[in-house]
């Protein structure tokens, strides 16, 4: 599976396969709403200390935003290990920072 660099996707193992994942502007308004945040500086604070439950929902909304939206829906259900989770969004936002 290949990732495009240039719209800051990523590519991570989750759940036994490859899983495109992507910062876009609907992901990041996906994560403030369901985190319940009021803007990125709220967002930078809360990513130093994220809960299991944060975790799950900013994978979702990064997977939602590299198009998988089979495993973002069922992510609670898909066995996959937290640190590949945590792995895979440090990836995404190091992707999205340049």
């Amino acid at each position: 599976m290949a990732a495009n660099g240039a719209r800051g996707e990523v590519v991570a193992l989750l759940a036994g396969a490859e899983r495109r994942l992507c910062l876009t502007l609907g992901a990041l308004a996906e994560i403030e709403t369901g985190l319940g945040l009021e803007g990125l500086s709220d967002l930078a604070k809360r990513m130093r200390a994220l809960s299991a439950l944060d975790l799950m929902t900013v994978l979702a909304a990064l997977l939602r935003g590299g198009g998988d939206r089979a495993l973002a829906d069922e992510l609670d259900r898909a066995g996959v290990d937290p640190r590949e989770a945590a792995e895979a969004v440090a990836k995404a936002f190091a992707a999205a920072a340049g």
